[in-house]
């Protein structure tokens, strides 16, 4: 059964004649029949009964022509869907989104899909990356925008990193140890853990580098007070208390950095994930390029922390 035979069989309906119909479908009357033939033997059934020259629907024909021009329609918001996609008109996009990534990325992508791609259909999911992870692979997301250095490696991903992010500990205008940083020319772990201490889950990268930095007590199993996967609710807690937040650097622009003694020296290294070898879905360029503009390390007023290499994630 293909859509030209149902075509053919309204055809017919419509008009009660093979030569009619023939003629309106441009096709010779032996054609016509031959079709017909083929769709009533596909079936089963008859769907005309032949009455001289004029063919009347069985009461078969007339419940298949309603299903026929059903799926006719069905076949054509298809099609024009299709040829909507290919011209960015339309998009089905759903995107997970880890923390960080998420802080900075979600108002911005939903708020460009609203203005400017109305016929959008965007999807956003939040969770961990393992979690993430495992939606992609069960096809339940079309991408990632995660911190890539979380990521195990896979040859069923494929990454594309966009961009880098330092990390910081960032409090309130005000806070006690700003003052202390100041006066001490920097700021220990130790004055630090006579604060609360939020973060979101950090890996086991994060936690090796801050015991290096400040030893075994820095470790976030110990030193983490207030945990959670939102930094924007860290980061209102840190705004309006003097808890210290460990995060990136531009996921709280109001707050203030602290000068580390000595600096810290994480980074975040966010990228799109997808499946490899999938077929990309329409509007991922536009996350890309969404990406490379929002994911920036440009907040104003930020302590430089030293340089060195940048080898940890802080998600």
């Amino acid at each position: 059964m293909t859509l030209v035979q149902l075509k053919h069989l309204i055809a017919l309906a419509e008009n009660g004649s093979f030569s009619r119909s023939a003629e309106t479908l441009f096709l010779t009357q032996p054609a016509l029949s031959r079709s017909i033939r083929a769709l009533e033997d596909e079936l089963g059934q008859p769907l005309f009964d032949r009455i001289g020259r004029h063919s009347e629907l069985t009461p078969f024909g007339r419940a298949m022509v309603v299903r026929a021009r059903q799926v006719l329609a069905d076949a054509d918001a298809l099609r024009d869907h299709g040829r909507r996609l290919a011209g960015g008109e339309a998009a089905e996009l759903r995107i997970g989104l880890g923390s960080g990534p998420g802080a900075m990325l979600m108002t911005p992508l939903l708020g460009q899909a609203a203005q400017r791609h109305p016929g959008w259909r965007i999807e956003v999911s939040r969770a961990t990356t393992a979690r993430l992870v495992q939606a992609l692979h069960a096809r339940a997301l079309d991408a990632l925008v995660v911190d890539v250095r979380s990521l195990a490696p896979s040859a069923e991903l494929c990454v594309d990193t966009l961009c880098e992010m330092r990390g910081a500990f960032l409090v309130r205008p005000g806070h006690p140890l700003l003052a202390q940083g100041k006066r001490d020319g920097g700021v220990t772990f130790e004055a630090v853990r006579g604060f609360p201490i939020a973060s979101t889950p950090l890996s086991d990268e994060v936690a090796r580098i801050l015991m290096q930095r400040y030893g075994p007590e820095a470790h976030p199993g110990r030193c983490v007070t207030l945990r959670c996967e939102e930094i924007p609710s860290l980061v209102a807690v840190a705004a309006g208390s003097d808890a210290v937040l460990i995060a990136i650097r531009a996921a709280g622009p109001g707050l203030v950095e602290l000068p580390m003694r000595p600096a810290l020296e994480v980074a975040a290294r966010f990228g799109l994930v997808t499946l490899a070898g999938r077929e990309p879905v329409p509007g991922l360029e536009a996350v890309r390029g969404l990406m490379r503009g929002a994911l920036r390390d440009d907040v104003t007023g930020q302590a430089d922390l030293g340089g060195g290499h940048r080898d940890d994630k802080l998600d």
